[in-house]
């Protein structure tokens, strides 16, 4: 470890208090890290498992205070965290990943330019200005710039489906704007593709790079249902993803595990986009690698080095959403499952509960 690595016994301070602050947290607990947990609502599900929790609003400046002065670096489990709450913590202790893969990841626009101007190819994209007089317009260009069908985003706070709408044909378009209700967005352009793969890397504070395998995920929805490792691509495509992954890391001077989804096309490999914290897709890691992706963040953010990713199995996630969590008592008897459920208080449709990871034998692959 590094002389500036934390010690066991230090603290990580968590902004969010989701599933994956709860997994973050457990992680850090069994390396003797202790967590501190940051969320606006109240009994989060990290807020189980972590030394400390404070509930307060991220415009709460004397309790963001009194975080950060009570941490020794902070890290995040989503993207959408106010940058004045930020500001302030910042100028106290380290934040990991950095603000600026923030920044990047916050704006989908921003994100495409960033990806398209370190090399990386990206479905085409035009911004739509849905508050403009001129917005029927502006998307009729936009129409004309990236093709149809496409779809249409906020630039913003989306996730999960959510905040974007798919335009089939010009006729759709009048209701595909309304939709946006004057927000910021971006229409992109269909990409036609065999598959959805993402891959879970690392950048450790030394500047180290640990990828694992990609995964092969399916939605439904607009909400990831299963990923499968392996991937059914070629060694060559699983060397390139995990190129790309670098890439990004490398630019954004990055710590910590990040996310990124690609499409699998006849012309190879496209981003679709990157989340700068650890992932759903990445959740196989618990059950089929040597160490899972929150271990490795937990490592990177405290200055620890990395461990190799080794997969030792070849292994199914599959979401719990909503209702789905009426089948966790017959999946509990079956041999090969591991359950991780969030303790979430209220189940509700749309909304993640858990998830299983099935091994189903001996790592394989190209």
């Amino acid at each position: 470890m590094t002389t500036d690595a934390l010690a066991p016994g230090q603290t990580i301070g968590i902004l969010g208090g989701g599933q994956l602050g709860r997994m973050l947290a457990m992680s850090a607990a069994r390396l003797g890290l202790r967590t501190h947990v940051f969320e606006p609502g109240a009994m989060p599900p990290a807020g189980e498992v972590a030394g400390m929790t404070t509930t307060a609003d991220y415009r709460d400046r004397e309790a963001l205070a009194a975080f950060a002065g009570g941490v020794d670096v902070v890290t995040y489990e989503f993207e959408n965290v106010p940058a004045e709450a930020l500001d302030l913590i910042e100028a106290r202790v380290p934040i990991r990943p950095n603000r600026r893969a923030l920044a990047v990841s916050q704006d989908r626009l921003r994100e495409k330019r960033f990806l398209n101007g370190i090399g990386l190819a990206t479905a085409p994209f035009h911004p739509v200005d849905s508050a403009s007089p001129n917005a029927a317009s502006i998307l009729r260009q936009a129409m004309e710039a990236v093709g149809l069908p496409a779809i249409l985003k906020t630039r913003r706070l989306g996730y999960d489906g959510k905040g974007q709408v798919r335009i089939e044909d010009t006729g759709c378009s009048a209701d595909a704007l309304a939709s946006m209700a004057g927000a910021e967005a971006l229409l992109e352009g269909f990409v036609a593709f065999e598959r959805e793969v993402s891959v879970i890397a690392a950048r450790g504070a030394d500047g180290r790079i640990a990828c694992f395998e990609p995964g092969e995920n399916v939605h439904m929805d607009g909400i990831l249902r299963t990923t499968r490792v392996p991937a059914r691509i070629d060694r060559k495509t699983r060397g390139h993803a995990c190129e790309i992954a670098a890439a990004i890391l490398n630019a954004l001077d990055y710590c910590g595990v990040i996310g990124v989804e690609l499409f699998d096309t006849a012309n190879g490999l496209i981003v679709n986009e990157f989340a700068p914290r650890v992932h759903n897709s990445g959740h196989w890691t618990e059950a089929g690698a040597v160490i899972d992706q929150f271990e490795q963040h937990v490592r990177a953010v405290a200055g620890w080095p990395l461990a190799a990713p080794i997969r030792h199995s070849d292994v199914e996630m599959t979401n719990f959403i909503g209702e789905d969590l009426a089948d966790v008592p017959a999946i509990a008897r079956e041999d090969g499952a591991r359950l991780h459920l969030y303790g979430k208080a209220e189940t509700r449709a749309g909304r993640k509960m858990g998830h299983v990871t099935r091994v189903l034998g001996p790592a394989t692959g190209p």
